[in-house]
């Protein structure tokens, strides 16, 4: 019975492990879903709770946005949008001061959101436009449209693949009626942290969406 040398052993289990990690990745792509898919499959879902819920019909934006909230959290990194948004100054914030910038400008994201959602009436519907880009890439951008009132209202995605989400794919940016939102709050925000720093930021995005809150 030949026994196997030590560097025989860790030739085996170096082999034995890319197999397994090929295995699960191949895995996990055949699982990934189109992203034109996604984002049919997922606005299709919100579209559907805004017809059968009478405050979501009527326009209520502050029940709808705890409901995006809760339906879009696992398909979006809201991590890197804000980290986008702030931009150099959120390496020099502190976890905690990450953690506040992170929960304000989700609230102010979901409340933009809401807004477009609350144009939706019961004869509309939203069309995905195929993506043209292949699923391979790490990157890419789905087009989609609510059509139904007097003009359609564009909303575009940007997703980037991931293994922590069901889908395979996270929203990582917004475009509403033409204007894609990290980037449009990107300038204010620089503006806003020369003029007071991180804590002036956070102060204000509080204040901003508690005065959404109550209108």
């Amino acid at each position: 019975m030949n026994i196997l040398s030590v560097t025989a052993v860790r030739r085996l289990k170096h082999i034995l492990t890319m197999v397994s990690m090929a295995l699960g990745l191949s895995g996990w792509a055949m699982a990934q879903q189109p992203p034109d898919e996604f984002m049919q499959k997922l606005t299709n879902e919100l579209l559907d709770m805004v017809r059968k819920d009478p405050a979501l019909k009527a326009g209520d934006l502050q029940k709808m946005g705890l409901v995006l909230d809760t339906k879009l959290k696992p398909y979006v990194n809201f991590q890197r949008m804000t980290a986008s948004a702030v931009g150099p100054a959120w390496r020099q914030a502190t976890p905690e001061q990450q953690k506040r910038l992170q929960e304000e400008f989700r609230l102010l994201l979901m409340r933009s959101y809401s807004g477009a959602l609350s144009q939706v009436k019961d004869s509309s519907n939203i069309v995905v436009k195929p993506s043209r880009q292949p699923n391979s890439d790490n990157e890419v951008v789905v087009r989609s449209e609510i059509r139904g009132g007097a003009e359609p209202i564009p909303i575009d995605y940007r997703l980037e693949k991931t293994t922590e989400s069901d889908s395979g794919w996270r929203i990582y940016n917004l475009n509403i009626l033409g204007i894609w939102l990290v980037d449009n709050y990107r300038t204010q925000f620089s503006q806003e942290i020369n003029a007071k720093g991180i804590d002036g930021l956070i102060a204000t995005l509080s204040e901003r969406n508690k005065s959404n809150n109550r209108k």
